[in-house]
């Protein structure tokens, strides 16, 4: 304000800025108030969301060494209906697909592994889900279905190499050597990804495959060039034996 206007013009001014502008400093200052009311229960009601999903997964925890599958499934449950997006929940159904493993019930460890890929669970998760549902498959004896579960999976994830193995594995039990030999060399391929796979069991996995196709057809032409070679050698070796006898 300028210096020169009194003291009342000044107040006079402020009263005339304040009428016109008073209600939009007000309304930012209570705007300013809920917005930071609401972070603070946000992040609050979050806090106490995480604590009763590791309370849960506690439980589970203990559920699981006990091999209490009825109470597993039980605190499974809970955690599904009120903490979906949680890691607990994903590592939850992780463990329940497993006791189910353990018990004998295949297709409820497939079942809970598949419900485990269609939740809001974050990537990684899904990935371990997808890998161990595929060995359970393969275990089933489906393992075209193996196939379509791992159709698309990305080549450069941190999965790679298991994931190509299991299609190697598909491949072999579907009676195509051919693919599950690539397959094979794929995981075997990348240096960054060998650290988890067993490159040995892989390896003799690869060297246990049939010979491919077209080395096979290749060596069964040398072999019939070979012969050829033999029964020329033979006839002209007889030609020789004649003559050598008319000469005498």
């Amino acid at each position: 304000m300028d210096d020169l206007l009194s003291e009342k013009e000044q107040i006079e001014k402020l009263r005339g800025w304040w009428s016109s502008y008073g209600a939009y400093v007000v309304a930012g200052i209570v705007l300013g108030a809920l917005a930071l009311f609401g972070i603070n229960y946000f992040q609050s009601s979050n806090t106490e969301a995480e604590l009763e999903a590791s309370a849960l997964y506690d439980e589970l925890s203990d559920d699981v060494v006990d091999g209490d599958l009825d109470a597993a499934e039980v605190v499974t449950d809970q955690l599904r209906s009120n903490h979906a997006d949680s890691a607990y929940t994903a590592q939850a159904m992780l463990a329940l697909a497993r006791l189910y493993m353990d018990q004998n019930r295949d297709q409820d460890a497939a079942d809970q592994l598949r419900a485990l890929l269609a939740s809001p669970a974050i990537p990684e998760f899904k990935d371990v889900a997808r890998l161990r549902l595929a060995k359970l498959l393969l275990y089933q004896n489906k393992a075209d279905e193996v196939l379509t579960l791992l159709e698309g999976v990305p080549d450069d994830g941190a999965f790679a190499a298991r994931f190509a193995e299991a299609k190697a594995d598909a491949y072999v039990a579907l009676d195509r050597p051919d693919e599950a030999r690539s397959a094979y060399e794929r995981a075997l391929s990348e240096p960054s990804q060998q650290a988890t796979i067993n490159q040995a069991f892989v390896q003799l996995k690869l060297l246990d495959l049939p010979l491919q196709e077209t080395a096979a057809s290749d060596d069964h032409v040398a072999a019939g060039a070979l012969q050829e070679d033999a029964g020329t050698d033979e006839v002209d070796a007889s030609a020789n034996d004649t003559a050598d006898e008319e000469a005498e």
